[in-house]
């Protein structure tokens, strides 16, 4: 692994730990030369479902927007990189063992809301904002009372 702060070929694993459910190692390392400290993700490369979007549209799964989309609901919240990475593995990994060459975008989209509900309301509410178009405060106020438990 190439040094991303100097580019020196030698670098030294310090630390792996499994990350996603498993499905990812994280890798602490330290260059030899310049002593700098980075972390590597390591997974094995599997064939995602391409995404059907609403309009027909056919696209490569593209885990790097979903990511986008997670971390732009979760700006500011108290949620930690590792649980929001563990949930994109989990989104993954569920979308990958469908066994399917083809997922609708719902399916992606209800997948990344069951992952917000459980991580944080206000996230959720966000993301559910953009991705059930709310018109007025009536779609949000709807949406947060069913957020709420039966006994409130």
């Amino acid at each position: 692994m190439h040094c991303p702060f100097c580019g020196d070929e030698d670098t030294r694993v310090i630390d792996s730990r499994l990350v996603a459910e498993g499905g990812e190692v994280r890798r602490r390392r330290a260059c030899q030369r310049c002593g700098e400290r980075f972390t590597t993700y390591e997974r094995a490369a599997l064939v995602m479902p391409h995404v059907v979007k609403s309009n027909g549209a056919r696209e490569p799964f593209n885990e790097e927007k979903l990511r986008a989309g997670m971390l732009r609901a979760l700006e500011k919240r108290p949620v930690g990189a590792e649980e929001i990475e563990n949930a994109i593995g989990h989104i993954t990994h569920v979308l990958r063992s469908t066994g399917e060459r083809e997922v609708p975008s719902r399916t992606v989209g209800e997948a990344v809301m069951e992952e917000l509900r459980a991580m944080d309301a206000v996230a959720y509410v966000r993301f559910a904002s953009v991705y059930r178009d709310f018109q007025d405060i009536r779609d949000f106020s709807e949406e947060v009372r069913r957020l709420r438990p039966e006994n409130d």
